[in-house]
């Protein structure tokens, strides 16, 4: 249970750089912010990177199920920040995306 939940937390912690990250860039580049935008979104999408790294599972299954995590996350970031609240069929996609996760990254495997 423990290194399921610190495994939950590193997704999280993954998603708000990546999300961050690029959001920086978004700015520097949409919206005409400063070089200084880019060069923090750049070493926040570094740290994106590394943070994966953590987690217990092969590189192919964590970058899969975080895909569920990202689009989630994304949903959430676009809300809070952007204020664009998700429709009910943005939460019935993230839900499913989130029950991906959950199968790939923690449902019990029988080993043969």
């Amino acid at each position: 249970m423990i290194n399921t939940l610190k495994s939950i937390i590193f997704f999280i912690i993954a998603g708000f750089f990546e999300i961050g990250g690029g959001y920086l860039i978004w700015l520097w580049l949409r919206e005409g912010k400063g070089i200084e935008f880019a060069i923090l979104g750049a070493i926040i999408l570094i740290l994106y990177g590394i943070v994966p790294t953590f987690q217990p599972a092969s590189f192919g299954k964590t970058y899969a199920a975080y895909g569920g995590v990202f689009i989630a996350l994304s949903l959430l970031w676009g809300w809070k920040i952007d204020n664009v609240v998700p429709d009910q069929f943005d939460i019935i996609g993230a839900c499913i995306a989130l029950i991906g996760v959950f199968v790939i990254m923690y449902w019990p495997r029988v080993l043969s």
